[in-house]
């Protein structure tokens, strides 16, 4: 079951300066910064009610952010959902047709499970589901 749209990842080619620009715009600072070695990415979390924006950054030329970028430039990368059990909702979605990414979810930042669905099957949105690791 879908619980929320949990964040909107945006990628960005200098988390430093979109850290200070979002701060601006937001009114409020960062409240994490994080790197995903897994990834290649390093993410910045803001806040606003129940939703983030995570800011993305590349940590080398292969990683699939530098890649977006180069390809497309700044801006939104993925919409992530939040969901109550990623392994049942990987495995439904999958039997709707939808493409995965990985047959498993990874360890992902913010402390999440996250798995990608092809934008290819999801009309070109990049669309992350995540699942927090032991709620507290």
């Amino acid at each position: 079951m879908y619980l929320r749209v949990e964040h909107i990842g945006i990628a960005v080619k200098s988390i430093n300066d979109s850290n200070d620009l979002f701060r601006k715009l937001l009114g409020e600072p960062h409240y994490k910064v994080e790197q995903v070695d897994s990834e290649k990415v390093s993410t910045s979390f803001f806040k606003i009610g129940d939703n983030k924006i995570e800011l993305l950054e590349a940590t080398g030329p292969d990683s699939p952010i530098a890649k977006f970028i180069e390809k497309r430039g700044e801006g939104i990368h993925h919409i992530a959902l939040e969901v109550d059990d990623i392994y049942k909702e990987m495995k439904r979605l999958q039997a709707e047709g939808f493409t995965l990414l990985s047959a498993e979810p990874k360890k992902g930042a913010d402390n999440k499970l996250v798995c990608f669905l092809h934008p290819k099957s999801t009309n070109g949105v990049l669309i992350e589901l995540c699942q927090e690791i032991n709620p507290v």
